[in-house]
């Protein structure tokens, strides 16, 4: 039976939790919003819901606009996780996809411009109604590869995508975040870096149905 690897995005594949941090810094500043309180309820999820969560006065529509201007200032691109393209360039195409919360064009143009590997799926923000902690965005991914959600390993740096992850019924591994970030604990394995946990991911998708869990 086929396997997959589900990866999460930004913080996984793009290391891009700084500039996120301070495009979020500047939006809470312009809506008067504690940036110390609102970062951490961004983690793996859409901006769409962090916006009506932290603030559901406010326009969702006019609230990302005003998100993608602070972010269209940034620099570009950016930069990808180490290891990153070397473990993509290794899976087989048809065995692993992009799950996120960002949008599919800016993740394909960070991608192009890095030139990363780019897989036959991708579930970007907008193609699920509910974004993570739901697990709609990998089961959709799974169902795309024609894959048993049994069979798909999920890699994630957020506990929203770890909770996602699980109610998909997917096994989970986590790429633990920057201290004092988001608890990862209930996932099924921890490493440190996408490159620490680039051979248990190869190791997943080699494996055949009986082999031992990720560890």
């Amino acid at each position: 039976m086929m396997r997959a690897v589900l990866f999460d995005v930004d913080g996984v594949v793009l290391d891009s939790m700084t500039i996120y941090q301070r495009v979020w810094a500047q939006w809470c500043l312009l809506v008067e919003l504690d940036p110390d309180t609102v970062w951490p309820l961004t983690h793996g999820r859409r901006p769409q819901d962090t916006i009506a969560l932290v603030a559901p006065h406010l326009a969702i529509d006019s609230e990302l606009r005003r998100l993608e201007a602070f972010l269209d200032k940034e620099s570009s691109p950016l930069p990808a996780m180490p290891g990153a393209h070397e473990l993509l360039a290794a899976l087989p195409p048809r065995q692993w996809a992009l799950v996120t919360s960002n949008s599919e064009s800016f993740v394909r143009s960070e991608f192009a411009l890095l030139g990363l590997p780019w897989p036959s799926v991708i579930v970007d923000g907008s193609y699920v109604q509910e974004g993570k902690p739901s697990p709609q965005g990998f089961l959709a991914a799974s169902s795309r590869l024609g894959c048993a959600a049994a069979e798909c390993l999920v890699v994630e740096d957020a506990a929203a995508g770890v909770e996602a992850g699980l109610a998909a019924g997917m096994t989970v591994l986590a790429i633990d975040p920057p201290p004092g970030g988001p608890g990862l604990g209930t996932a099924h394995a921890r490493f440190p870096s996408l490159e620490a946990a680039s051979g248990a991911i190869r190791d997943w998708i080699l494996a055949d149905h009986s082999a031992a869990e990720v560890r």
